[in-house]
C-alpha cells in the first residue's frame, strides 16, 4: 500500500495516544517508554492491537522519543537503532496477525534540545540525530515517516531533510501549537503551513496542542494557506488537568466522533487522536467516518481569504464563560506580599479555592504601598493552584509605553482578565514623592485594550502580530454622591468596551437598583454584568471607620448596631450580615467581589461556603 495513493481515495484514520495508554497500565512518566519495545513488547503490542481493532488505518510506532538526545537521559544513547527497529518490527507483527491492511508510521518526535539560532545544537547535528533514527525505522520496514509534536520550524525542517535524504518513504510533518494558536516561537498556522510545504513534506498538519475545536480552527487556516497540500490532524482529548495525581482529559469518544467528520469536511486527509485519546475515541471516529458518505477532498470549496471569518485565538476565560452563562460568580481580592515569600498568599488562595471561590483578584500596590508585582502573583497563583485570576491594572504611574508593554507581558504569561482602575495616588503610600503621572484615564485604557489590542493593533495603529483576548472590567460606585456624574462615567466605560463591572463595597441591597435605574432611564438597558463589592465587617471600630471616613461607603444604622452589640463576636456577625446581603442582591448582581480585611480569609471562606450552599 502507498500512503499518497490511498489519500487520493479516502480519508484515513490514524491511531490514538500511545503514552496515555502506557501510563494507564502503570508505567510512570519517568520511565523510557521507547525502551519497552525491547523490555516489554507485549504491553506495546497490546496497545497497537487495540487501535487496529478500533478501526485505525495507520498505527504509529512506539518510538516518539527514540533519538540520541532523549535516550541519553536514560543511558540508552547507544541503543537508538535497536529500539527503533524493535518498534517497527513489533508493529509489523501485530498488523500481520490482524489480517488487515494497516500502514505503519515510523514515529519521530522532537529531539528535546533547542536548535540554533535559539539553541546550542547546530542544524547539521540535529539533522544527523534525526537521520540516525529515521534510517533505523526505514530499514526495519516502516511504510511512512512522521515527524510530529515539534514546535520549532527550524527543527522540523531538519527532520524533513533527514527523512528525504535517507529514505524514499512518504514524509508527514506536523507541528504543535500553544493555546494562542501560535508555536512556542510565535509562528502562526499560515507561516507553518508554508514552511512545512516548502520543506518538502508530503503531508503536513497539526497534532497534540489542544482539543478538536482548536485544531479544526488551525486546520482551516493551514488549508487556506496551502490549498493543494494533504493534511494530517490529531488533536488531544482537550486540555489536560491533574486530578488526584492523575492526568485527565475531558473530551470523550462521542465528541471525537462528531469532529472526525468536521475535520474531513475542512480538508483533513488523515484524522486521529493524540494525548488523552484511547481506542474508544478511535472507534467513535471510525464509526462516524464509515456512516457518512465519503467524498473527494478536492470538492471542498475554499473561501477567498477576505471572506473567512477570523476566530478568536483563545477560548473565553472562565470568568467570561460564567458571566455569559449567568452563573453567580464569586471573586475574592488578595493583596500581593510585601516581601519575597508567597507561601501565606498561596495558602489563603488555596483555602478560598477549596471553599468555592471562582476567581482570585490580585490588587496592584493597594493604598500605593510597595508590594510584589501583581503580574507575578497572578502567574504564581494560576500555575500553582490552577485557579483563574483577574489582574488589577491601574493607570497611575504608567505612561503609554509602559501600559502597552505591561499588557503584552500580561498576555504572554497567560493573564486574560484585567480590571482597569485609576489606582491609589502615591501621595498616600510608602513613597509620596514617587511619580504619579499617567497618559490614560481608565476609560481610555479600556478603549486601548478592547478597540486596539484585542483587534491586533497598538495605540499607534501598528500591528502587534495577533489580537489579544483580554476580558476587561471597570470600577463602579453604587453609592455615589453625584448620581449624574457616576452615570456619565459608567456610560463612557461601556462605550469604551467594558465587559463587566466591580463595585465599591455596598451594605444595602437597594444600592444597585438605584444606580441601574438611573442609568437605564437615560441610556437604555444595562447589559454588562455587575459583581457587587462585599467587604465583611470584623469589628465595631472597623464599621465606624468605613462609614465615617471612606468616601462612597454607607453602612445602615441597623448593621452597625448589630456589630456593636456583638462585641467579641463582631466578626461572626459581620459574616452573617455579608451572607444576608449577598442573598438579597442575587436578583440584580451577577456575582460578588469580596474584599477580605486584615487577611481574614477564614471569614471570607465561611461566607463563600454559606452562599454556595
Amino acid at each position: 500500500m502507498n500512503l499518497l495513493e490511498l489519500l487520493n481515495q479516502k480519508t484515513l484514520l490514524a491511531d490514538g495516544a500511545m503514552g496515555t495508554m502506557l501510563h494507564a497500565r502503570g508505567i510512570g512518566f519517568d520511565q523510557c517508554f521507547d525502551e519497552l519495545n525491547l523490555t516489554s513488547p507485549a504491553v506495546v503490542a497490546e496497545i497497537h492491537r487495540a487501535y487496529i481493532e478500533a478501526g485505525a488505518d495507520i498505527v504509529i510506532t512506539n518510538t516518539f522519543s527514540a533519538n540520541r538526545f532523549k535516550l541519553s537521559k536514560h543511558g540508552l544513547q547507544d541503543d537508538v537503532a535497536a529500539i527503533n527497529r524493535a518498534g517497527v518490527e513489533l508493529a509489523k507483527r501485530v498488523v500481520a496477525a490482524s489480517f488487515k491492511d494497516v500502514l505503519i508510521a515510523g514515529d519521530v518526535g522532537p529531539l528535546g534540545v533547542r536548535i540554533a539560532p535559539y539553541g546550542r545544537v547546530k542544524p547539521e547535528e540535529a539533522r544527523e540525530a534525526f537521520a540516525e533514527q529515521i534510517k533505523a525505522l526505514a530499514e526495519a520496514g516502516a511504510d511512512v515517516v512522521i515527524a510530529e509534536t515539534i514546535s520549532d520550524l527550524y527543527e522540523i525542517h531538519e527532520a524533513i531533510r533527514a527523512a528525504k535524504g535517507n529514505t524514499s518513504l512518504p514524509v508527514i510533518a506536523t507541528i504543535t501549537f500553544t493555546r494562542d494558536d501560535r508555536t512556542l516561537l510565535g509562528d502562526d498556522p499560515v507561516k507553518v503551513a508554508h514552511r512545512l510545504a516548502s520543506s518538502g513534506a508530503d503531508v503536513i498538519g497539526v497534532n497534540c496542542s489542544g482539543g478538536p475545536s482548536q485544531l479544526l480552527r488551525i486546520l482551516k487556516q493551514m488549508r487556506q494557506a496551502e490549498p493543494n497540500a494533504k493534511f494530517w490532524v490529531k488533536p488531544n482529548a482537550g486540555w489536560p488537568e491533574q486530578v488526584s495525581g492523575r492526568i485527565m482529559y475531558p473530551a470523550d469518544a462521542d465528541y471525537f466522533g462528531e469532529y472526525a467528520l468536521q475535520f474531513r469536511e475542512a480538508g483533513a486527509n488523515v484524522v486521529g487522536g493524540c494525548c488523552g485519546t484511547t481506542p474508544q475515541h478511535i472507534a467513535a471516529m471510525r464509526k462516524s467516518l464509515d456512516a457518512s458518505p465519503t467524498f473527494s477532498i478536492t470538492e471542498i470549496s475554499i473561501q477567498p481569504e477576505d471572506e473567512i471569518t477570523a476566530e478568536p485565538a483563545d477560548q473565553p476565560t472562565q470568568l467570561a464563560q460564567r458571566l455569559s452563562e449567568k452563573k453567580f460568580t464569586v471573586c475574592v481580592e488578595m493583596s500581593p506580599p510585601r516581601g519575597l515569600s508567597t507561601h501565606k498568599l498561596l495558602a489563603g488562595a488555596s483555602l478560598l479555592q477549596d471553599s468555592g471561590a471562582n476567581i482570585i483578584n490580585v490588587a496592584d500596590s493597594p493604598l500605593a504601598r510597595m508590594r510584589m508585582s501583581a503580574w507575578a502573583v497572578c502567574d504564581v497563583v494560576q500555575r500553582t493552584l490552577g485557579v483563574e485570576t483577574t489582574l488589577h491594572f491601574p493607570t497611575r504611574g504608567r505612561n503609554l509605553l509602559r501600559v502597552q508593554g505591561d499588557l503584552l507581558a500580561a498576555h504572554a504569561i497567560g493573564l486574560r482578565n484585567v480590571f482597569v482602575v485609576m489606582g491609589d495616588p502615591t501621595s498616600i503610600g510608602d513613597y509620596p514623592e514617587a511619580m504619579d503621572n499617567y497618559d490614560l484615564v481608565p476609560s481610555g485604557l479600556i478603549k486601548l485594550i478592547k478597540q486596539g489590542f484585542n483587534m491586533g493593533v497598538d495605540h499607534s495603529g501598528t500591528s502587534i502580530g495577533q489580537p489579544t483576548n483580554f476580558f476587561v472590567g471597570a470600577a463602579l460606585n453604587l453609592c455615589p454622591q453625584d448620581m449624574d456624574t457616576e452615570v456619565k462615567n459608567l456610560h463612557r466605560k461601556i462605550k469604551a468596551g467594558t465587559d463587566f463591572f466591580l463595585t465599591q463595597p455596598i451594605y444595602s441591597p437597594d444600592d444597585g437598583p438605584k444606580l441601574i435605574e438611573a442609568y437605564e432611564a437615560k441610556h437604555g438597558k444595562l447589559h454588562q454584568p455587575i459583581l457587587a463589592g462585599i467587604l465583611p465587617l470584623v469589628s465595631a471600630k472597623h464599621a465606624s471607620f468605613l462609614h465615617h471616613e471612606v468616601p462612597g461607603i454607607f453602612i445602615p444604622d441597623e448593621s452597625r448596631a448589630r456589630i456593636e452589640a456583638a462585641k467579641d463576636g463582631a466578626a461572626k456577625v459581620g459574616a452573617e450580615l455579608a451572607v444576608e446581603l449577598i442573598q438579597k442582591i442575587k436578583g440584580w448582581a451577577s456575582g460578588i467581589y469580596m474584599m477580605p480585611q486584615f487577611h481574614r480569609y477564614d471569614q471570607a471562606s465561611e461566607i463563600i461556603v454559606a452562599v454556595k450552599e
